[in-house]
Formats: C-alpha cells, sequence, structure tokens
C-alpha cells in the first residue's frame, strides 16, 4: 500500500516530495512540449548585458521591448496570414496569436542607455549596468 510506505521513512521529507512532484506538474500545464517562445541568447560582461531574441517574419511594430525595474518584457502578436477566396490552409506550424515573455536582468541598468536594432528577424538589445551597480575596487589604508 502507497501511504504505508511513505511513512516508514521521515514523513516530513515524503510530504516535501510531494508537494515538489505537485509543483512540477502544476508549472508545466499547458506548455505540453512547447519551448519559451521567442528563443533566446543572454550574456553579459561586467559593462553589459545583451539579449537577442529570435523574431523571424515579424514586423517591427508587431512586438515590443519593455524593461521594468529588473525585468524585460518581451510581448507581440503575430496574425494569420490573410487566405484569397480559393485558398486552403494545409499545414499550420509557425506560432500566431499573442506571446509575452519577462526576463530577469543579470543586474539593474541604465535605462536611457539601453539600444535595440531588429535585422534580419533578430532583436539585438544592450542593457549597459548601472554606474552604481558596477565592482568597485576599495583602497585599502594601513601601514
Amino acid at each position: 500500500m502507497y501511504f504505508s510506505n511513505i511513512f516508514q521513512n521521515d514523513p516530513f521529507e515524503e510530504i516535501d516530495q510531494i508537494q515538489r512532484e505537485m509543483n512540477r506538474l502544476f508549472n508545466n500545464v499547458g506548455r505540453q512540449g512547447r519551448a519559451a517562445y521567442p528563443a533566446l541568447n543572454i550574456w553579459n560582461d561586467e559593462e553589459s548585458a545583451y539579449i537577442t531574441a529570435e523574431l523571424p517574419g515579424y514586423d517591427r511594430t508587431d512586438f515590443n521591448a519593455t524593461v521594468v525595474g529588473d525585468t524585460l518584457v518581451l510581448s507581440g502578436e503575430r496574425k494569420a496570414p490573410e487566405l484569397g477566396e480559393n485558398e486552403n490552409l494545409q499545414r499550420q506550424e509557425r506560432i500566431l496569436g499573442r506571446f509575452e515573455r519577462s526576463i530577469r536582468l543579470p543586474f539593474p541598468v541604465e535605462q536611457n542607455k539601453i539600444t535595440a536594432k531588429y535585422q534580419n528577424g533578430v532583436l539585438s538589445m544592450t542593457f549597459p549596468r548601472a554606474e552604481e551597480d558596477k565592482p568597485r575596487q576599495i583602497e585599502i589604508q594601513g601601514s
């Protein structure tokens, strides 16, 4: 019997394990096999964070990038193509509809110095690190 096996060990550890499994199941509801969209690359150095997002086939006016605090929010919409009177859609694999993705930036940024460029279906953004967050060498005095 399942419940009798649970309490042979530490019951609190078993309850924690059940809770973790339930969280995992509920976190994946609605995501069966779907990757986060759009696909991103994120990297940084001491001066800036860099993000590229794949948005092929979008017009520049179809998406937005917004920074709120230390979070980047990418959102947009791809509308279904209009079909002619005698045209029938045979296969639909490209993602249609609204999307929104939030990404926490690795450090506070200078919001008025952020740059973004959209070229060949790739959005490239640079997020300069806030001066007050940059590492500072501490002068140590003594003999």
